[in-house]
């Protein structure tokens, strides 16, 4: 069994994800769903202190992107919304392996967070049917009792219609979903066979793999109840058959593939500084994120103000092929200007200077992404 240094997994893990950005050879949009396609999702998050996290994740790996390439490439039926581990744009080449989720909840053997309301579905369905795309506003809405959620009933039957396949996001119109008939969204040449349990756990290990350069079983069903164990057993078949190799990090056992391994020969930059979405899927799986980077990251957005150590919305600092600082960012774009509240610089950092250096480099590029044409920095520790 091959060891990495800390130094190999990370360089592997970065070169995996897009990580640090090059500048795109193609137009932005073309980079944009390269990215995405290689990412396999990026989380939806609404947020909104700094930039989104679906629109942040991507401009991380593509300096030349938009806001708009992720409605344009849902116009193009590039891409789709659905549910990875939370609500994503996923690539339309997987649309596929969203299918078995859809048919698990539509069947009742996976729940979702609404109840099943059949009549009131059907008559959602069918005035989308006969009217065309509609959005949850478009339906009346009746006096009901709030509980739990406090969603609208037409809202849940959208919803459920849509986690269960019937529906597709086929845009969004200041952030509100636009529903529409899934066969009216999606390509005409688009497999929609439901895959085998082993031709999904092969997708679900491929994928990650992809992504992420090496992994565990664990890791490639983050927060998908009872593949683990079928996931597991195909990893062993796939190393068994030589397509997959197993490799150790810190003592963990990973697998990987030969592809990954390659990229140990690839130059990794080190001297450009970036900063990175919470929700970037390089830190998403924050037990990982860890063990990887020995960077132990929490949002505080859910945290009480007053037990905050870094701030509302900290943004994970890549520099030097680590993690090492985090920035409580606030884009105020009436003044044009991006406040960072609160740099935590982590006390592994060495070469302090230099990644300042970086950090403002980076500040000035973040800033204009998010509107604003200065930005000030207000305080400063050390982690």
């Amino acid at each position: 069994m091959q060891v990495l240094s800390p130094f190999e997994a990370r360089k592997i893990a970065l070169l995996s994800q897009g990580l640090p950005a090059k500048s795109p050879k193609d137009s932005g949009l073309a980079t944009t769903l390269s990215a995405l396609t290689q990412l396999g999702y990026v989380q939806i998050d609404t947020i909104s202190v700094v930039q989104r996290a679906h629109h942040h994740t991507l401009w991380s790996r593509n300096p030349h992107y938009q806001t708009s390439h992720l409605d344009q490439l849902v116009a193009d039926k590039q891409a789709f919304e659905y549910w990875s581990h939370a609500a994503a744009y996923l690539p339309m080449s997987s649309y596929r392996y969203s299918l078995p989720r859809k048919y698990a909840i539509k069947s009742g053997d996976l729940s979702h967070w609404y109840p099943h309301n059949g009549p009131l579905m059907a008559k959602v369905l069918e005035r989308i049917e006969r009217e065309g795309p509609l959005m949850a506003k478009d339906f009346e809405s009746h006096p009901f009792k709030r509980s739990g959620w406090g969603v609208k009933p037409t809202k849940q039957a959208l919803e459920t219609l849509y986690m269960q396949g019937d529906l597709m996001v086929s845009e969004r119109r200041s952030f509100h979903k636009v529903y529409d008939l899934t066969e009216r969204v999606l390509p005409a040449d688009i497999d929609t066979s439901l895959p085998t349990d082993v031709e999904y756990a092969r997708f679900l290990v491929s994928s990650y793999l992809k992504a992420h350069g090496f992994g565990t079983a664990a890791e490639m069903c983050y927060l998908l109840k009872g593949r683990k164990a079928l996931v597991a057993s195909v990893l062993a078949q796939m190393v068994e058959a030589g397509e997959l190799e197993t490799v150790q990090v810190n003592g963990t056992a990973y697998i990987t593939t030969a592809t990954s391994l390659a990229l140990l020969e690839r130059r990794l930059s080190r001297q450009r500084a970036q900063l990175l979405s919470p929700f970037d899927n390089l830190l998403i799986q924050r037990q990982r994120a860890k063990a990887i980077f020995n960077f132990d990251y929490q949002i505080e957005c859910y945290v009480p103000a007053a037990k905050r150590k870094f701030g509302y919305f900290s943004l994970p600092v890549l520099w030097d092929g680590r993690l090492v600082a985090r920035a409580d960012c606030k884009a105020d774009k009436k003044a044009g200007r991006l406040d960072v509240l609160h740099l935590a610089l982590e006390s592994s950092l060495r070469k302090t200077d230099a990644f300042l250096d970086a950090f403002e480099q980076a500040l000035v590029e973040f800033a204009r992404f998010n509107q604003c044409d200065h930005h000030q920095i207000l305080r400063v520790s050390e982690n």
